[in-house]
């Protein structure tokens, strides 16, 4: 029994090993890459012999990828925040008024998140360029929001199904109106699912390639994913590998710090759901 166990316990660890290598090699093998150029780019090595950190520098030197940066973070800062704000009073309708035809608006909202961003390109090139919102931010940000809201719109509702209705009714009887209650009792309590649906929309906004590209056009304007695709060499045949790993690592290690500082609540927001209280 006790060799069966340590069979067991040997292969489940080995299986994680597996798991956990085959998800950082990529990351590991971006940052070896990103210190080598020239020839030593082509050469398998686990580690570089002479760290090229000049990849580093002309990624910020040869374009304005400093503005990019910021550029991100204001985009998917502003539509993960708007989507919230408007998510968390929705999933309240939602999920505490019965009305007709909550359950078709919930599977519409649904699909709407399933529509490929190409399907609705044309459309929304359109209704920017109307605004006129085209190469300016906050076209960007009403762009991502048609994939932002929809998912937070019903994660939140899932999670607001499960608070227990006796503390809604205990506020209502000391006279809380529902913009009280939303406040002061749900917002607390969906703390953790709040910080787990922020940051995975947060990642999807950052992510973002196809409206960025094609709804604005200065290098100014532009987000890190269409800065680091626009990167190029001294011909189309010489592309900067060093220069990409170095620009994909560095925008990569800030939504890993973000993951890691956020790792428990991430988790309790995770399992919130799965037991109803």
């Amino acid at each position: 029994m006790k060799t069966r166990r340590r069979v067991e316990r040997l292969g489940l660890g080995l299986l994680i090993g597996a798991i956990v290598f085959y998800s950082l090699f990529p990351f590991y093998w971006a940052v070896v890459t990103s210190l080598e150029t020239g020839s030593a780019l082509f050469e398998v090595t686990p580690l570089p012999e002479q760290p090229a950190w000049s990849n580093y520098a002309n990624v910020f030197r040869e374009q304005p990828f400093g503005r990019n940066i910021l550029n991100s973070v204001l985009v998917a800062s502003s539509s993960v925040a708007i989507s919230l704000a408007l998510a968390v009073s929705a999933a309240y309708a939602l999920a505490r008024v019965s009305f007709r035809g909550r359950g078709l608006l919930l599977f519409t909202i649904l699909g709407v998140s399933m529509f490929p961003q190409v399907a609705v390109l044309s459309g929304m090139f359109e209704l920017i360029r109307g605004l006129g919102l085209y190469n300016r931010l906050p076209g960007l940000v009403l762009a991502y929001m048609i994939f932002t809201l929809p998912f937070t719109v019903w994660v939140l509702t899932t999670f607001m199904r499960e608070i227990p209705r006796e503390l809604e009714e205990a506020a209502i009887v000391d006279g809380a109106g529902p913009v009280t209650i939303v406040v002061r009792i749900f917002l607390p309590l969906l703390g953790p699912a709040l910080v787990t649906t922020g940051l995975l929309a947060f990642i999807a906004a950052w992510n973002e390639f196809l409206f960025a590209l094609t709804f604005t056009l200065s290098s100014e304007q532009r987000t890190v994913p269409v800065a680091i695709a626009l990167i190029s060499g001294a011909s189309q045949f010489e592309l900067p590998w060093g220069q990409i790993m170095a620009a994909s690592v560095t925008v990569t290690v800030p939504l890993v710090l973000l993951v890691l500082v956020f790792q428990r609540r991430i988790v309790s927001g995770l399992t919130a759901g799965a037991i109803k209280g």
